[in-house]
């Protein structure tokens, strides 16, 4: 376990330790190396840093407050490269990444800077972050930018900047979302194809639904759907389309507005890329190579590199699996429409006349759910997929990282919640066939067909469950609301593991 010197490093690195009684010269070796500090300064003295970094040269600067001189964001980056920079004995690994990676540690991470609960405490930025932030109570409060870069650092608060503005800009085109809904409502009486179904004196019989125990029935009974679907397209909508063109390129450019200014007051201008590390699993893997060619000692040693050859079986694997769980997702959007389709004929056997008359809805509702339920399941497996499939590439550094898991994800997730979307939108009774020579499904099931207004109504009502039910479960509940539940079982259970440990 890391033991730091003083309450300041204390806050600046939290380490989890993994249940094992004997620690490793690895971990032994950084442990010693991130505890050096140089006596009585408090300040961390990082071995073989340049002159300008020696105690002896403080004097230099106007350091009024050690433990305020640097930032908590700058304080926690400089211990997190002196963890990763710092070498070890053993095969000539370096850093808290190769520990981590060994399993030796579970992960390092810092910690918060203070306690944010109770009013007798002393105010800090955590507290204050919490009071006028992180909370719902304000959220019609402008957000404190500042206080969340100098906090957290330039890169989250950079992220906090743009989702600020985002929100910002999502209000006008809520507003006039508002507007073309309530055009729609009124200018629904003078809407020709609606009030055409809805005349009882325009009696269309129509075919019946299903073949055996459906009965004929008459246009006029879908007038309440034809009614709603105007609701949502109306010849407003096509100025709303051209409205929301016009707002994204009007939202890019204000960001690239607003970011330049951060730049400019943040003094991110002159900010050069870090500097790129190897990541720990590569280097492994290169020092496995290495091993197996016998090449350890030779003077090319350093220059060597995995090739395409080392990372086939993991593109292979990548290819594989991704094409399997894309097909996975149409298996389940499938599996979605033969419940559709056989619950409508079930629902249409019912001696039950209020059931029969509310077959469509009750399919819609019950389908839609289970579409939800199935899109939630599967986009938290994917996203342990896609983070193992990106493991077994072997990306040499944490950028590419980041950028193929990124990429993987947006792949297998955006498939996963648009298939049965793009399903009802574009493919939904067009199969369908017509009187005397009906496509079936399974020799005995109708294919199904869409209500006599068209497929919109049903398309909101899955954008409108899909998308709220997401930002609901998967943003809310799985991200606040479970972590926050077992906090306390969890405490017990890492103190305990930290007291087994020592």
């Amino acid at each position: 376990m890391v033991w730091l010197d003083s309450a300041q490093e204390e806050r600046d690195l939290g380490v989890l330790v993994s249940n094992q009684l004997d620690m490793s010269l690895q971990c032994a070796q950084v442990a010693k190396r991130a505890n050096g500090t140089w006596p009585g300064s408090g300040m961390v003295w990082p071995a073989g840093a340049g002159s300008s970094f020696f105690p002896w040269t403080q004097h230099w600067y106007n350091i009024k407050d050690r433990d305020t001189f640097f930032d908590n964001a700058t304080r926690s980056r400089i211990v997190r490269e002196i963890l990763k920079r710092t070498s070890t004995k053993a095969r000539n690994s370096m850093g808290i990444g190769t520990l981590i990676a060994n399993n030796v540690y579970d992960a390092a991470y810092p910690l918060h800077d203070g306690e944010y609960e109770g009013q007798n405490d002393d105010m800090n930025e955590r507290k204050l972050l919490y009071q006028e932030w992180a909370r719902y109570g304000v959220f019609y409060k402008f957000q404190p930018i500042d206080l969340i870069r100098k906090y957290f650092g330039e890169k989250i608060g950079l992220y906090f900047a743009w989702l600020g503005l985002y929100t910002e800009f999502l209000i006008p085109s809520s507003v006039i979302g508002i507007i073309v809904f309530l055009y729609g409502c009124i200018t629904i009486e003078s809407d020709i194809p609606s009030r055409e179904m809805c005349d009882q004196r325009n009696a269309f019989t129509m075919c019946p639904l299903c073949d055996k125990f459906c009965d004929y029935w008459n246009l006029s009974s879908a007038c309440t759907t034809a009614r709603a679907s105007h609701l949502f397209d109306n010849p407003a909508t096509v100025f709303f389309s051209i409205f929301m063109a016009l707002w994204a390129t009007m939202f890019l450019e204000q960001w690239k507005r607003l970011q330049m200014r951060l730049s400019y007051f943040w003094d991110l201008t002159g900010l050069e890329e870090e500097e790129e590390h190897p990541r720990p699993e590569y280097e492994n893997k290169l020092l496995q190579k290495k091993l197996k060619n016998k090449n350890i000692t030779t003077e090319n040693s350093n220059e060597e590199k995995l090739t395409w050859s080392d990372r086939m079986p993991g593109y292979a694997a990548n290819f594989g699996l991704i094409l399997f769980m894309i097909m996975l997702t149409f298996s389940a959007v499938f599996g979605v429409i033969v419940y559709r389709i056989t619950t409508a004929a079930a629902l249409s056997f019912s001696t039950n006349e209020t059931t029969r008359s509310n077959v469509r809805v009750t399919v819609t509702a019950t389908a839609v759910i289970l579409n939800l339920v199935v899109v939630l399941i599967l986009d938290e497996i994917y996203g342990a997929v896609a983070k193992w499939l990106t493991e077994i590439e072997i990306p040499k550094t944490e950028k590419t990282f980041e950028e193929r898991l990124i990429l993987k994800a947006f792949l297998l997730k955006f498939v996963n919640s648009y298939a049965s979307i793009f399903y009802v939108a574009f493919f939904k009774g067009r199969f369908v066939g017509r009187p005397g020579r009906y496509v079936y499904m399974f020799e005995g099931y109708r294919m199904e067909e869409c209500a006599p207004g068209g497929c919109l109504m049903e398309l909101c009502i899955q954008l409108s469950i899909i998308m709220l039910g997401k930002q609901l479960i998967q943003n809310n509940l799985f991200e606040i609301g479970i972590p926050s539940a077992p906090r306390p079982f969890s405490q017990q259970t890492v103190m305990a593991s930290v007291f087994k440990t020592v």
